[in-house]
C-alpha cells in the first residue's frame, strides 16, 4: 500500500477492505461515528484512497447508492 497514507486513510481502507458494503450499504455518517471523524474528513480520505492506492479501491454510484470495495 502507498507509504503517503495518512493514519486515518490507512485505518479506512482496512475497515472498507474488511467490509461488505453489498449486504451492508456504506454509510458516510456511520464511518465517521466509527473513526469519531467529521463526514467531511471521511469523504476527504475516500477521495484520497481513489488517487493513492486506485488499484486497490473502487467507488461507484448505482441503483441511489454509493458503493466501496477494497482489495
Amino acid at each position: 500500500m502507498a507509504d503517503d497514507l495518512t493514519e486515518l486513510e490507512a485505518r479506512l481502507f482496512e475497515w472498507i477492505r474488511q467490509s461488505d458494503f453489498d449486504s451492508m450499504p456504506w454509510s458516510t455518517a456511520s464511518a465517521a461515528k466509527a473513526f469519531k471523524v467529521k463526514k467531511d474528513e471521511i469523504y476527504e480520505a475516500v477521495a484520497a484512497l481513489t488517487r493513492k492506492v486506485p488499484e486497490r479501491i473502487q467507488v461507484f454510484y448505482k441503483e441511489g447508492s454509493v458503493h466501496i470495495a477494497a482489495e
